[in-house]
Parts: structure tokens; sequence; C-alpha cells
């Protein structure tokens, strides 16, 4: 009793900590280029209305909703808050920035985000560097998506002041920047990682007579597993490929609801078994996971130099990322899938935490 009732306090602190990373992280985007005058760089930068709240107070009449009419009022604010956020420099000389052109509405996985014009007056066309601060004081886990002139980087808290060459990128610099984004992205994409333990916490068990049993043989397991996550890889790839080709072009709402779907069903498909061969259902699941994939892809924008190169090595980062996840998590499963506690409370348990979680999301994404 005693491992049982810790067992139901790590599961609620489980529970808990993955629920309070289930939405979209803080997440801003800015493009830039060049393309019309070589010493003007033009674009915008898109900020989650949320994000900019914590800094800008919006909602001047405090009813909980900010209308566009509130937005105009504090644009005065929100030019003092770009020109303290954004600082674009060649050689150390700062480029005079301007914001007058007109605010406009967009949104990223069905969050509201304000599109901020942007008009940088350099003195040249050499190479720029961007430091960017904004909102690391009030989320330190805030990123920024930056692409100038078709050349993408991710601005973090430790990772704040890039520079962007004027030459054309190089096969390996490209090819390194993209396998890093895909290896970041697996490791924080919660749905993503959720779905692949609720798929590996069965696959050192067997069921006989509607009971869980250790497999005896560990190149059983290991065949299992990897016939698990050779469905889920080869998935996932097709369709990542396909969306971010354009070749396909799925709603990114239906697929995040659909991704949710995925691992409420894994879970709960481990507690009432319903597929007890998960190969087809897995690839048919990884087809979604693909598409969420290439969303990401898609807001971090192709290497317009090396298109089909930038796609191959997210999609890698994204294998190795998933690859540390199962050299983790599989020798562990491998030594606890004998012992009874595994067997009828935390695997049951661990898996009913992830379904409660993936409903959380399927509602929100509905």
């Amino acid at each position: 009793m005693r491992t049982f009732f810790l067992l139901i306090i790590t599961s609620i602190l489980f529970l808990y900590s993955a629920s309070s990373f289930s939405h979209q992280l803080s997440t801003s985007y800015i493009t830039l280029n060049n393309d019309t005058n070589k010493n003007q760089y033009i674009g915008d930068w898109q900020v989650n209305i949320a994000d900019l709240e914590q800094i800008v107070p919006l909602d001047l009449d405090q009813n909980g909703q900010i209308s566009w009419a509130e937005i105009k009022a504090k644009r005065s604010s929100i030019n003092q808050f770009i020109s303290a956020s954004l600082t674009l420099s060649q050689t150390e000389q700062v480029c005079a920035l301007s914001s007058e052109a007109t605010y406009q509405l967009d949104n990223h996985f069905n969050q509201p985000y304000l599109v901020i014009p942007l008009l940088f007056n350099c003195d040249s066309n050499n190479s720029v560097t961007l430091n960017y601060s904004a909102f690391f004081k009030t989320d330190a886990n805030h990123k920024a998506i930056v692409n100038i002139n078709n050349v993408s980087r991710v601005f973090n808290i430790n990772d704040a002041k890039q520079t962007f060459s004027v030459t054309q990128s190089s096969y390996l610099s490209t090819f390194s920047q993209y396998v890093y984004q895909g290896v970041i992205h697996i490791l924080i994409g919660v749905d993503h990682i959720l779905f692949l333990i609720a798929l590996l916490l069965p696959c050192v068990l067997t069921r006989t007579q509607k009971q869980w049993q250790g497999i005896t043989s560990k190149k059983q397991i290991i065949k299992h597993t990897a016939w698990i996550v050779t469905a889920f890889t080869l998935a996932h790839s097709i369709t990542l490929t396909a969306t971010a080709l354009n070749l396909v072009s799925p709603n990114s709402r239906w697929v995040e609801l659909g991704i949710a779907i995925s691992v409420l069903f894994a879970a709960l498909n481990n507690v009432w078994p319903v597929v007890l061969r998960l190969g087809w259902l897995t690839f048919a699941f990884g087809l979604l996971h693909g598409m969420g994939f290439a969303s990401v892809l898609g807001e971090l924008g192709l290497s317009s130099d090396y298109q089909l190169l930038s796609i191959l090595a997210f999609n890698l980062g994204v294998e190795f990322g998933q690859l540390s996840i199962l050299l983790v998590a599989l020798p562990l499963l491998i030594w606890v899938r004998n012992y009874d506690w595994y067997k009828k409370w935390l695997m049951p348990i661990g898996s009913i935490a992830i379904a409660l979680i993936a409903l959380q999301w399927s509602i929100e994404r509905f």
C-alpha cells in the first residue's frame, strides 16, 4: 500500500507538471528581408497578444477582452516596447527603426497575434546582428523564431544576440541548424513525447488471459519496440516532407486535435486494450504527428538555398530526439517489466495520467 500511494503521488505530480506545459510555448515570429533595398530590412514582428498584455496593459476597460480599439490606443506604448526589445545593427552601428505602418492580426496555434510592421534603415549591405530581449523577464522559456533573408534562427534567453551573414549559407551550417531545431522540437513537444511513452509502456509486456505479463525475451522486446518506432518514424517522415513541400495542406487546428486524440487513445489502450498489434495504428497516428512537425518547420521556414536538405535535417533531428528518449526509457522498462507493481499499478496509473492530459488537450483544441 505504501508503494501504491507513492505511485499515486508521483502520477499526480506528473500530471500537474505536464499539464503546465500542455499549451503552446510563448513564441513570437520576426521576418525581415532587404530584397527591395539592400540598405533597408522590411518585415514584421508577430507577437502573441496574451504575451504583449503582460508588458503593455491592453485591456483598458478591464472586461477580460482586448478590442482592436484598445490595441490602437496603446500604439505609443507598444512602439516604446518595440524599441526597447529589438535592435538591429551593422558593425556596432544601430540601424534606425520605424514601425509606423498599419497593424494587422494573425493567429498561430489558434491564438491571436498582433502583426507589427518593422523597417530598419542600415548604412550598408553588410552582415546584421539582431539583439532580442522581449518577454524574457516575464517568461524565461519564451523564444523568437527569426527569419532574415530566408535564414531562420531561434532566439531564447541564452541565445538572444545572433548575427546573420549576407553570404549564402553553407551545406554544413544549414544541416546543423535544422538538425538542432528538430531535436529541440521533439524534446519540448510534450504531446509527441507522451505519445511515444504511451506506446513504450506496454512494449515490454504481453497480454495473456486478460493480464499483462512481462516478456521474457529481451530480443523480442527490442524487435517489437523497433517495429513500433519504425512505423512511427516512417509515417511522420512521409507527411512532414509532403506538408513542408506544400504537397498537402492540412488544417493545423484539426491536426493538433488529431494528435491529442492519438495520445488519448494510445494511453487508454494500455488500460483497456482494444488493439494489441500497434504497428499499423502507430503508422496511422504517425501521419498526423508528421503534419504537426511540419507546422513547426513551416514556422521556422525552409532554407532558400537548400530546401530538401532543410527538411531532411529537421526530420533527422526529430529522430535523434526520439532516439534519446527511447535510449533512456526502454532500459528502465525492461528492468521493471516483471515487477507486479509495474504491471498492476505504475503502467496503468501512468497511462491514465497521460490520458487525462490528452483529454484536456482535446477539449482545448476542439
